[in-house]
């Protein structure tokens, strides 16, 4: 186990200073496993369309540990118990809930590693850091599991209003410039509170959380899901799906070793220790270094996917509500097929459509409001705004990309 005395303080241009509570937690984010987020870009490839895009999952975990200590602070002073021990395993918890993210986080999830999400890899670090840290991280692994007998706790960690989200919404409105996503993050953890073992908000907060599901909506369709880096996201994903096949074929390719690992294993396994340390050393860089080799590649599909990443010379995308018919798709699959002389599968990697969905209030997990009183309900009984309501229905829209002419 590693030892220090050592404690840091770390400037954040959201909150200011963000300093390490104890020395595990400061042992922590010392760990390789950890400082590899700071080569996992936050929001993908969101940077195509929002320059300013390029924070990372580091950036994210200390701030939602700093929202963590504001909530644990507001808690303890309306006299909700929370002992040092449980303190110290919901910072844990918070700290190390994104650790098993992968490559541009959530554009190659389910790819790059097969049938497991990123919660179950962090979950996997989460247990190997235990092991390290003769069993300091026990409390911090029930909670993230939410096996711990206090459900506030989880709640803080994992719902629809924890610390996860009160940061990534504030950080990621804040680096994208997109303001309609900007929150009172302060506000809305002052007036937390905990009934019957679970987390509510205090009515005068009301407004605040109406302001935090709307900026949530606002962010999802303008920033998380904008077609540009949807797109983007869509040919990166291509671009892997390609270089397996080829790789399948016994066609040689440039690679670091963790993503060739990947790449070549692409069957469901067990994602044992050996697999979990080889997924630690994949990052983003690994992805753009294959992009800028594959680029050169003599396939023309490869090739060509990779330069319309780096070069920004991405697919036209269109989202409607419905999608566009058979017979346009197979129009501009047949330009491409003619143009290239491709197959049908090839041409499929530049001629696709699909869906994407959005629903910001899931009432199964609903934000609950604490009355005047003392009478719980949920918010959107209490809310007077109509639009607050539909936030409760999926909303589903279809994108179409194909070629610009100019491909």
């Amino acid at each position: 186990m590693v030892k220090t005395n050592k404690l840091n303080v770390f400037n954040d241009p959201i909150y200011g200073f963000i300093g390490t509570p104890n020395e595990l937690i400061f042992s922590l984010i010392s760990h390789p496993y950890f400082q590899r987020l700071r080569r996992i870009s936050q929001m993908g490839l969101s940077y195509l369309v929002y320059p300013g895009a390029h924070h990372t999952r580091f950036h994210h975990a200390l701030g939602s540990m700093h929202l963590m200590t504001k909530a644990i602070q507001a808690l303890k002073l309306k006299n909700v118990e929370i002992t040092d021990e449980e303190e110290k395993g919901l910072l844990c918890a918070i700290l190390l809930h994104d650790i098993g993210h992968g490559p541009f986080s959530h554009a190659l999830e389910g790819f790059v590693a097969k049938e497991i999400s990123h919660e179950q890899i962090s979950l996997k670090f989460m247990l190997e850091l235990n092991k390290e840290f003769e069993g300091q991280l026990d409390i911090a692994i029930s909670i993230f599991k939410g096996d711990y007998p206090k459900p506030f706790l989880n709640q803080l960690v994992s719902s629809q209003l924890d610390m996860d989200r009160l940061d990534y919404l504030k950080r990621d409105s804040f680096y994208s410039g997109v303001t309609e996503g900007n929150i009172n993050s302060e506000r809305l953890i002052s007036m937390l509170n905990v009934v019957n073992g679970n987390l509510v908000v205090e009515e005068k907060a009301i407004y605040a959380v109406e302001k935090f599901l709307m900026a949530r909506r606002f962010m999802y369709w303008q920033v998380y899901l904008h077609k540009t880096g949807l797109v983007a996201e869509q040919l990166l994903i291509r671009i892997m799906q390609r270089a397996r096949l080829l790789l399948s074929r016994g066609e040689d390719l440039m690679g670091s070793r963790p993503l060739l690992f990947f790449l070549k294993n692409n069957r469901a396994q067990a994602f044992n220790k050996e697999v979990l340390e080889t997924f630690a050393e994949l990052d983003d860089i690994d992805v753009l270094s294959a992009l800028k080799n594959w680029q050169f590649h003599e396939d023309f599909v490869l090739s060509k996917l990779c330069m319309m990443i780096l070069d920004r010379r991405l697919l036209h995308v269109k989202i409607k509500k419905r999608p566009m018919t058979p017979e346009k798709m197979n129009e501009k699959l047949d330009w491409i097929i003619e143009k290239h002389d491709l197959s049908v599968e090839e041409a499929s990697n530049f001629v696709f459509q699909g869906e994407i969905s959005n629903k910001a209030y899931i009432k199964d997990e609903a934000i609950q409001i604490l009355k005047k009183n003392g009478k719980i309900s949920d918010v959107l009984k209490e809310s007077d705004q109509l639009s607050l309501k539909a936030l409760a229905k999926t909303v589903t829209k279809y994108y179409s990309c194909y070629p610009k002419k100019a491909v």
